[in-house]
């Protein structure tokens, strides 16, 4: 899980998932200790690199284990939590193998195909673990026979630094990163390196287009892009190559078929730019949204098709191009940010009456969140509410998800069914842009 995640976020993830063991690093013991207490139904709990109150050590514990091979080794699959509609994040369950816990991965045979992942490969991740793709890929390379490189946070000059240092091969990043490494004084960007990196894979969110050909103006065809999610029910991808032949698209589906479906849920567009519809994939692997029917249902059409949420198009050779986000989420420096979690706490604020909360332009981020609030006394508008409110939600939430900042409205535009127009309000912070992706 997230370590930025507040102690309420965290307990009720370990509660929905129904774990019986709780490793926690000893640099969040206020945290572990917390959950202890009040998840009594935890069996085990171990502390890592330190000590907690009432936690076996992790190390001690691992180094009384018998070295033998138990009979029914599994690999297991991870679950990781995504922020669902409702506010609550969600476990995304995917199906378990039946074949030998050592058996090459879907992941390990794509990225060995794709990226060279082997022996000598040496990559760096300056992402955090809790996120899908610096977890997967990371343990990839790892099961691959590769070294890596794990920043505990992501400077611009240290990449750079690492990069030279370690001599290293591969690495996946978000376009917030290369936005940064950009911005850095010239003769920094110029004392080091880099003829190591053969692949710069990323994903998280879309790259603008400027900053892609920035890019590989810099590092040379190196740049990896795909488009896929935790549900792992489909894969994009392309090269430095096919990304400048067209420009803008996050690739072809690599697994899984695309399926461009118009709002009916059922007629699939052809290709072309004005043939805009939501992304499905077809044949892809199978997920589910843990203690979620509703969800997991609402992910597929009458075809079995199942979507992440994204709207886009193909162009006539088949490369994919997205043009809207899910649902209004927000994707700020690579992390998913979903409104109504940040809504559904405003809105008990006694000094708030309605309120929205959706994403704005941000040049480094991408996105920022925004909340724009009606008040219940108007007269109570103005920066002091504002910095009430913001404090709320950072004693409440994860910082990361908390606006950065806040208008006022006296009347939101709702329809009389209480469907809120959240557009009207969104898109005027979008004018003189062609895309709502940064």
């Amino acid at each position: 899980m997230s370590s930025r995640l507040s102690l309420a976020e965290a307990e009720y993830i370990v509660a929905d998932c129904g774990a019986r063991t709780l490793i926690v690093s000893a640099s969040l013991s206020a945290v572990g200790e917390a959950l202890a207490a009040r998840l009594p139904k935890l069996q085990d709990k171990f502390a890592v690199g330190g000590a907690i109150d009432g936690f076996a050590a992790w190390e001690e514990t691992c180094s009384a284990m018998p070295l033998t091979p138990i009979a029914d080794q599994s690999a297991g699959r991870d679950m990781l939590y995504s922020s669902g509609t409702t506010g609550k994040p969600k476990g995304i369950k995917t199906e378990l193998s039946s074949e030998a816990y050592d058996a090459p991965t879907a992941l390990m045979t794509l990225a060995e195909k794709l990226y060279g992942l082997g022996p000598d490969v040496v990559y760096l991740s300056p992402a955090p673990l809790y996120h899908a793709a610096p977890l997967r890929f990371n343990m990839t390379v790892i099961r691959c026979g590769g070294t890596t490189v794990i920043m505990e946070h992501f400077d611009a000059a240290e990449y750079l630094r690492l990069v030279e240092r370690h001599r290293i091969t591969h690495s996946q990043l978000v376009p917030t990163m290369f936005v940064r490494m950009l911005k850095l004084p010239e003769a920094e960007r110029a004392r080091h390196d880099l003829s190591s990196l053969k692949v710069a894979i990323h994903a998280a969110a879309p790259c603008p287009v400027q900053v892609k050909e920035a890019m590989i103006g810099w590092w040379g065809p190196v740049l990896f892009e795909y488009y896929a999610g935790s549900e792992g029910n489909g894969y994009v991808a392309c090269n430095s190559a096919e990304w400048l032949a067209h420009k803008g698209t996050v690739g072809r589906a690599l697994m899984g078929e695309v399926k461009i479906v118009a709002e009916d849920g059922e007629t699939v567009l052809g290709a072309g730019e004005a043939n805009v519809g939501t992304i499905y994939f077809a044949g892809g692997n199978v997920f589910e949204y843990h203690n979620d029917p509703d969800k997991t249902a609402a992910s597929r059409n009458a075809a079995g098709w199942s979507t992440l949420g994204d709207v886009g198009y193909l162009d006539q050779d088949g490369y994919l191009f997205l043009t809207d986000r899910k649902a209004f989420m927000i994707i700020s420096g690579g992390v998913n940010i979903y409104p109504q979690e940040i809504e559904s706490l405003l809105i008990n604020h006694p000094a708030v009456y309605d309120v929205a909360v959706f994403g704005v332009p941000n040049d480094d981020f991408g996105e920022e969140v925004k909340a724009v609030v009606q008040p219940a006394r108007w007269q109570d508008a103005g920066g002091r509410l504002g910095d009430e409110l913001m404090a709320f939600c950072r004693a409440n939430l994860s910082h990361v998800k908390c606006p950065r900042s806040i208008d006022f409205e006296r009347e939101l535009p709702r329809h009389p069914t209480g469907k809120l127009y959240k557009r009207l309000l969104r898109d005027k912070y979008w004018k003189g842009r062609a895309s709502r992706i940064v």
